[in-house]
């Protein structure tokens, strides 16, 4: 039994929800996302509620489930209010700056990296005397973000000894001992 796909989603004012076949479309103030959805899968829009039911009890149908209700769940509230990652650059001479759809980051290496912006995320570089520059990425589309987000950290992850690198905001990296200390 799905808890989280028998669950209805209720479309809140400003939302637009529609189905055209197996594709599930939402529409809102930031933006306008779809989805495909499985044949096994079966969703009804009635009375500003979107309900999904399964046509079998198979592990498959089960696991597409939840999934489906999730992801329009997630689409709905992008549309609505947007998602935020944050991500903050610790070390010396580490830099962010953007230009239109590119970032353009210096974190120690010979040469900058510089990031093509998908059109759907927008990303702002901040910097403020005496604390760690930040980057901030926004956008309706939950996986999208999260992919930018990733993709950047992915560049320079936190190391365990100084903790230098880009981490998330409220990121906790664990530090090791040195050399000095094992003994």
């Amino acid at each position: 039994m799905s808890r989280i796909g028998n669950n209805p989603i209720t479309i809140p004012e400003g939302v637009t929800v529609t189905l055209n076949g197996e594709v599930i479309t939402v529409k809102g103030k930031l933006g306008e996302l779809t989805q495909e959805i499985d044949a096994s899968i079966s969703v009804t829009i009635a009375d500003n509620t979107v309900s999904f039911t399964r046509g079998s009890d198979d592990k498959e149908h089960r696991a597409k489930h939840g999934l489906y209700r999730s992801l329009v769940a997630n689409m709905i509230e992008g549309v609505l209010n947007g998602y935020t990652k944050k991500l903050e650059l610790r070390g010396v001479g580490y830099r962010a700056t953007t230009q239109g759809n590119t970032l353009d980051i210096s974190t120690g290496y010979s040469h900058n990296i510089v990031f093509d912006i998908a059109p759907e995320v927008k990303v702002i570089a901040e910097t403020q005397k005496g604390k760690a520059p930040t980057i901030t990425i926004t956008g309706c589309d939950k996986q999208l973000v999260g992919a930018v987000a990733a993709r950047i950290r992915a560049e320079r992850k936190p190391e365990p000894y100084k903790g230098k690198g880009i981490r998330y905001v409220d990121e906790y990296v664990r530090k090791k001992a040195g050399k000095t200390a094992a003994s």
